[in-house]
């Protein structure tokens, strides 16, 4: 192959097939180890991987070399020295490659580096690192004209996508198993977490772009409850017309509206984001709570769940803080939320006061653990955390409880701020994204928003307000980004940045 010119579709196919096969043992290690490789299910997992590495590599080398052979030579020799390095570590100290493991290496000093050397480094460097990087500098490769790269670079890309949608009976496996998956990948294990472990320690030092001063127009008191739902999808509230009651509570409840309203993400970090910032972007502005707080409004955070920005108030407090002096069964599920919130309002000197309740209820893969016993309305359900093996009915019955539990938080939620007859209250629910149970063969949610279904997207947007205060404008449709002009308004807080059109209250 020395002597002649290679074609660059060959040249990426074996390089390609040398990576596997030289740096992926570990990762088929666990995998078999992970997997019940005797079932079709894990047969097919099996497979898909194999092609998807040996595809996905190829395709990022086909469109590295054909934008540069010499940039692409560069790369690729990199990568092998470098997976020979880390495979001889991964082989020897069974490490993970991840963020964690990154950071150690990125602050390891000369002395400790160096006491790692040993003949058998030596000989994984120079048996799966030097002798391809030999093969790779001297071989010849010819240049692809674009009339071919584009169509073999585009039939490509959609084999990988219809190979990814076509797996997604599998992807709870994957996503439960990705840490490790992840960590296992040559070269993307390093590639990726030296990425994530750089992007965590930026958004460590980031600062959140300040929004203008706001002040307080009037000394109402006034109080403000936002619950952030878990993977809480819209056709399943009997609300919205579901043919199973799933909320038996709150459909007796006055004074309570529902809208039909879109997550902008599909994972809880951006769809979190979304519902606290005052308008869709990449930048870190300061979200609402920040802002509230700074303005002088008395801000509470309870959360049983993770994903939010960074939060700067002072009562911001986890489930394990909850869980302090907390007794009953009560304290294992989102009901602990409740616990002691109406004396924490009742304590503050303030007269604006937001609320902010972060839940988990309807988090999968094991949504029967979600809920008390005694909300097992729907049966039979589904135990397992691999939610293929389910039946479909199953599997709907274990989510559709934790509806219905959603339903029982809310509406005890609802009957405490009746009580603070001293405040004009409202309470507003809505879902960071939606759910997939087994539709088109997709589970619980990740898939980009861009291409995913409607169940992963379509949310619920539940609003109650007490007696004597706001009234509602008559829409049907609201986005995530309602919530933070809405709150303003509610607890007549005046802003520049105050848009009315996204406020829901006349």
């Amino acid at each position: 192959m020395l002597r002649h010119n290679v074609n660059l579709v060959h040249f990426v196919l074996v390089a390609s097939a040398i990576n596997f096969i030289f740096f992926h043992y570990s990762f088929f290690k666990y995998v078999f180890t992970a997997l019940d490789y005797k079932t079709f299910g894990g047969i097919a997992i099996i497979v898909s991987l194999v092609i998807a590495m040996l595809v996905a590599n190829a395709f990022i080398l086909y469109l590295i070399f054909f934008l540069s052979r010499l940039v692409g030579k560069i790369v690729l020799a990199l990568l092998f020295m470098v997976n020979a390095i880390v495979i001889y570590f991964v082989n020897t100290y069974h490490v993970l490659v991840d963020p964690t493991m990154i950071g150690n290496i990125l602050n390891t000093n000369y002395d400790e580096a160096s006491s790692f050397f040993s003949f058998q480094l030596m000989l994984y460097v120079i048996l799966l690192g030097l002798i391809p990087v030999v093969f790779i500098i001297k071989v010849k490769i010819t240049k692809e004209t674009f009339k071919r790269f584009l169509p073999r670079f585009s039939l490509t890309f959609l084999f990988l996508v219809l190979l990814v949608f076509g797996n997604g009976g599998n992807w709870r496996w994957i996503d439960k198993n990705s840490p490790q998956l992840g960590s296992l990948a040559m070269p993307w294990s390093y590639v990726v977490n030296t990425s994530r472990f750089y992007l965590d320690k930026f958004k460590v030092n980031k600062k959140e772009l300040l929004l203008p001063d706001a002040k307080i127009k009037d000394p109402v008191k006034s109080l403000a409850v936002l619950v952030i739902g878990e993977s809480a999808r819209r056709e399943n509230f009997s609300l919205y017309g579901y043919e199973k009651f799933t909320n038996p509570l709150l459909s007796k409840v006055e004074h309570l509206h529902s809208f039909k309203a879109t997550s902008c993400a599909t994972y809880t970090t951006a769809g979190v984001k979304c519902i606290l910032e005052h308008t869709n972007s990449r930048k870190l502005y300061e979200i609402l709570p920040n802002y509230l707080y700074r303005n002088e409004v008395d801000v509470i955070w309870r959360t049983t769940n993770w994903g939010e920005p960074p939060v700067h108030i002072k009562n911001f407090h986890k489930k394990e803080d909850l869980n302090k002096g907390c007794e009953g069964q009560a304290c294992n599920y989102d009901e602990i939320l409740l616990k002691g919130l109406k004396e924490q309002i009742l304590a503050s000197k303030k007269d604006k006061i937001f609320v902010v309740l972060h839940t988990s209820t309807s988090h999968g893969p094991s949504y029967n653990t979600r809920y008390p016993p005694e909300f097992e309305k729907f049966a039979p359900v589904c135990t397992s955390v691999e939610l293929g093996e389910c039946s479909q009915e199953a599997l709907v019955n274990a989510y559709d409880n934790t509806i219905v539990y959603t339903d029982y938080i809310l509406s005890r939620l609802i009957e405490g701020l009746k009580e603070l007859k001293e405040y004009n209250s409202t309470m507003l629910f809505v879902s960071d994204h939606g759910e997939s149970l087994g539709e088109y063969n997709l589970y619980m949610h990740g898939i980009p928003a861009a291409f995913a279904p409607k169940e992963q997207l379509e949310i619920p947007f539940l609003v109650w307000l007490s007696d004597g205060s706001k009234k509602l404008k008559p829409n049907e449709i609201l986005s995530q980004h309602h919530i933070f002009h809405s709150i303003l308004n509610f607890l007549a807080i005046e802003s520049p940045i105050y848009d009315e059109n996204m406020n829901i209250f006349k």
